[in-house]
């Protein structure tokens, strides 16, 4: 199987015109991180022929059974779409801010390339926290009661408080800040996405998607640091049952709402037809009711978020083989990396989502 791996930071990103949001230090350092923990799953699999995009300017040293392909400045979408047109899968890794993630998507697609990426209308969707917010409300799964800020807007009078902010079309936590007053106002440059504070415990949950269904990896618990301006730093299994079946509930819910609302059955290739494809994840926040009905859905990620850099850990097989397997219509097979590595996971079907039970 040949597949090209895009990073977008470590491919020639950092120097293209949709170049760089505040901290491009911050950006690379993630970017490599996220590199290095496919290219070690990939590893896992002798029969993955990989090709990476690298940066000329930031040469990598790669494994000996990694292709490097060395991309000029300013070459990347040029390479990127003639090396996606004679693989079997391109793998893209960027921020969905700017579009730059739904654009190198389609650049590839447009060359014929077959991509393990969400297509065009759930990648837009996903990218606004507000539009994805409304099409979970709309299906009815619970999301924090909010509002949109324009730049250097106030909070209104009367929200409430805590209230949460973040950039309206940004990536993940970009910005992410609690507001304990009215004065405070937004960044001046851009929209801004407020929500009433939830309490409760954050998870993860990271779902591969493909025409044969969505199927979900052990929910992660996040862990962020504290203060007004939280960073994350990791996670760890939500080992709590109960609370595990609440948070592959609400992602199956809130990927089956997403899905539906971008499904616009263009014409084009398949994979770009099937509204959720490849890697994504849910964002959540568990509350203390065992009813769920404090549970709310975050925001949802269209791409391979830092979560799979601790869940590759979980198997014996490749990770990156199970994302492209499902992408195809396959059963993925995942083995765990335990004492009872021989035990492949058991995937039980849920409505039209398979719940992975590792």
């Amino acid at each position: 199987m040949r597949v090209v791996l895009y990073e977008w930071c470590c491919s020639g990103g950092l120097h293209g015109p949709d170049a760089p949001q505040p901290d491009p230090l911050a950006l690379a350092i993630e970017g490599r991180s996220m590199l290095d923990a496919l290219l070690g799953d990939a590893a896992k699999d002798a029969a993955i022929e990989l090709t990476v995009l690298v940066d000329a300017s930031r040469p990598l040293n790669l494994p000996a059974h990694v292709r490097l392909l060395s991309v000029p400045l300013g070459a990347e979408v040029d390479v990127l779409m003639h090396e996606s047109a004679l693989a079997d899968w391109t793998i893209i890794i960027a921020p969905e801010t700017a579009g730059i993630l739904e654009s190198r998507v389609a650049a590839a697609r447009t060359a014929g390339g077959r991509v393990a990426s969400p297509g065009t209308t759930f990648l837009a969707m996903a990218a606004d926290k507000l539009a994805t917010l409304c099409a979970l409300a709309a299906a009815g799964v619970a999301v924090p009661a909010g509002s949109t800020l324009a730049a250097g807007e106030p909070l209104p009078i009367g929200f409430y408080l805590p209230a949460v902010r973040k950039a309206r079309a940004s990536a993940g936590g970009d910005g992410l800040a609690i507001v304990r007053s009215h004065g405070q106002t937004s960044p001046a440059h851009q929209e801004q996405r407020v929500e009433a504070f939830v309490a409760g415990t954050p998870v993860g949950v990271s779902c591969l998607c493909g025409s044969g269904g969505v199927y979900l990896l052990p929910p992660v618990q996040q862990r962020f640091s504290s203060g007004d301006t939280p960073e994350y730093l990791g996670g760890i299994l939500l080992l709590d049952k109960a609370m595990r079946h609440r948070a592959e509930r609400l992602a199956h819910r809130a990927v089956a709402a997403l899905q539906y609302a971008a499904n616009d059955n263009r014409p084009g290739p398949a994979e770009e037809r099937a509204a959720a494809l490849g890697w994504v994840g849910v964002d959540m926040i568990l509350g203390d009711r065992e009813d769920g009905c404090g549970d709310r859905v975050l925001e949802v990620n269209p791409r391979l978020t830092t979560s799979f850099a601790g869940l590759r850990h979980l198997f014996r097989s490749s990770l990156m083989r199970a994302i492209l397997d499902v992408a195809s219509g396959q059963l993925p097979e995942l083995t765990l990396a335990e004492a009872d590595a021989s035990r492949p996971i058991d995937f039980e079907k849920s409505g039209d989502v398979r719940v992975s039970h590792g």
